[in-house]
């Protein structure tokens, strides 16, 4: 006979009181999906080293206009506070929300940059962020050489997704006046 444990999930303020009380400290490579406490994977060069061009191409651009967040905490709803590699937010007092991290209306572009988690993230990560209304989200295929664009979510689903590969450019919708190479992001 096979014992079925069942699982405890957690929600967004239970997880922060467990910060609190110590169970996680700030060096845990942790984040809160579907309640589960979730191991982030390691960041290789390569994945670091995108993470860093992309911090270096928009962030002159977004001066006075909003954020860029790397690598932080954003609130999707009770039970998911994932940590996107970049997000580009409005420009807002987030201090002023605590203990919540901006959530999907703050969000302009979400990016995730993957290589050993491509698969993970497309079938994860991209329909949480549709169902939470986060309008556009990139994935940094580093394997395939392409960014991935999800857009106008409907329903929980992204309804249009694009491949943009080497000599293409992408613009966010909510910040067209921002062009980015493909080999500038890529390397």
């Amino acid at each position: 006979m096979v014992t079925q444990y069942a699982r405890r999930r957690f929600t967004v303020d239970e997880y922060h009181k467990m910060g609190e009380a110590g169970v996680l400290d700030e060096d845990d490579r942790v984040e809160l999906i579907d309640g589960e406490i979730v191991e982030i994977s390691p960041i290789n060069v390569p994945h670091a080293v995108c993470v860093d061009r992309l911090t270096m191409l928009f962030a002159p651009a977004l001066v006075g206009r909003g954020i860029v967040r790397v690598q932080a905490p954003i609130y999707v709803d009770e039970i998911n506070e994932p940590q996107p590699d970049v997000i580009l937010l409005k420009l807002a007092d987030y201090l002023s929300r605590q203990p919540y991290h901006p959530g999907p209306d703050d969000i302009l572009l979400l990016i995730e940059v993957a290589d050993s988690t491509v698969t993970a993230d497309r079938r994860q990560k991209m329909p949480r962020y549709a169902r939470a209304g986060i309008a556009e989200t990139w994935l940094v295929n580093i394997p395939k050489n392409v960014i991935e664009v999800y857009s106008d979510p409907v329903a929980g689903k992204y309804q249009a997704v694009r491949r943009a590969g080497r000599g293409q450019s992408l613009s966010p919708k909510n910040l067209p006046y921002i062009v980015v190479a493909v080999d500038d992001i890529l390397g």
